[in-house]
């Protein structure tokens, strides 16, 4: 079994949402004064690689600490979009492509996860191109939909938000957070992660009442 490590590091220089200030340490303590080492830690819930619960657009929707840890180890499935997104950085990932996915890999089951890799965690190191004027890749709506209607336990993508950055009205947000779906966004490295047969991992905390939450995201890879 091989580990794939999907998390960004996560410190002051993660690029955060536009105007949310970026992560911030204070040491407490240190090994020479005071025999340990400690930190605070302020950080928005939607920093780097996170978690979203459904509370996070729905009013009574569930948070963090109310989703089952038996959905968050799920088998995961990968929807690669790279080639489209290289010719175009507001590429929908579309229903279609799915469909696609679906007839060389077989149909998503429920319960399952659909990771869709667009290369764009290739910017990280480059803070204005990963967030740029918001310009990147996402789902487009009836991709959303058809997550929902699959029964899947949630998706997730490699740049800042599960829609794409001019989709300023949340379609794929509303739809799968709506549907009792969760997400992950900032997720690195599903090139490394086959189509089909990789089991994921979410190690989301749970935070009481949080509607979402940095995570250490792998995945098992036979």
């Amino acid at each position: 079994m091989r580990i794939v490590d999907l998390t960004q590091p996560l410190s002051p220089t993660t690029a955060p949402w536009p105007g949310e200030p970026p992560l911030r340490f204070e040491e407490q303590a240190n090994v020479p004064a005071d025999g340990y080492y400690a930190r605070r830690i302020d950080l928005h819930e939607h920093t780097g690689t996170h978690f979203d619960a459904p509370a996070h657009f729905v009013e009574g929707g569930a948070t963090v600490d109310e989703i089952a840890a038996g959905r968050l180890v799920v088998p995961a499935r990968v929807v690669d979009v790279s080639g489209q997104v290289s010719e175009n950085p507001d590429y929908a990932v579309s229903a279609d492509d799915i469909l696609a996915m679906e007839r060389k890999h077989g149909d998503l089951a429920p319960g399952e996860a659909l990771l869709a890799l667009t290369g764009w965690d290739m910017h990280l190191a480059d803070p204005a191109r990963y967030v740029g004027d918001l310009r990147f890749p996402g789902f487009g709506a009836d991709a959303a939909e058809l997550a929902v209607e699959r029964g899947l336990a949630g998706i997730g993508i490699d740049t800042l938000s599960v829609d794409r950055g001019c989709d300023e009205t949340y379609p794929v947000h509303l739809a799968v957070l709506g549907g009792g779906l969760w997400q992950l966004e900032g997720l690195v490295g599903l090139d490394l992660i086959p189509a089909v047969g990789a089991m994921l991992i979410v190690g989301v905390p749970p935070l009481v009442g949080a509607s979402g939450f940095p995570a250490r995201v792998l995945a098992l890879v036979p």
